[in-house]
């Protein structure tokens, strides 16, 4: 069973056309929870939780090199990034290269991406 954190800040961070996201979304009220959405594209994403949510899942998983975003790159811009710090650069300028969604709870990120097992286990 699912406990609704009722007290609980939770934050989904995504773009609203993004199946992934809406996935989460759907997963999310279904199960109880009802979110703060923060559309980073409208009201962007600032270098401190850029470097937050890769201190917690690392650059290389907050960087989508899956999407269409990254691989519309020129080979020249991707070979950039190298690091934290050039994969955040690369990130503010180009917000839908973010994996997502990214879920926080009372502020902290505990979740990227959709799997529904992973969300499970930690939303119990």
């Amino acid at each position: 069973m699912i406990i609704n954190f009722i007290f609980a800040d939770m934050i989904i961070y995504g773009i609203p056309n993004c199946n992934t996201v809406k996935k989460a979304r759907t997963w999310l009220a279904d199960n109880g929870f009802n979110p703060t959405f923060h559309d980073f594209k409208k009201s962007g994403i600032t270098a401190e939780k850029l470097n937050e949510w890769c201190a917690t899942f690392g650059w290389e998983k907050v960087l989508n090199k899956k999407g269409t975003t990254w691989k519309k790159l020129s080979p020249g811009e991707q070979a950039l990034v190298v690091d934290q710090e050039s994969a955040v650069q690369l990130l503010l300028k180009y917000t839908s290269a973010i994996k997502r969604p990214v879920v926080e709870l009372n502020g902290k990120a505990v979740l990227i991406s959709f799997e529904e097992e992973a969300y499970q286990k930690t939303l119990k």
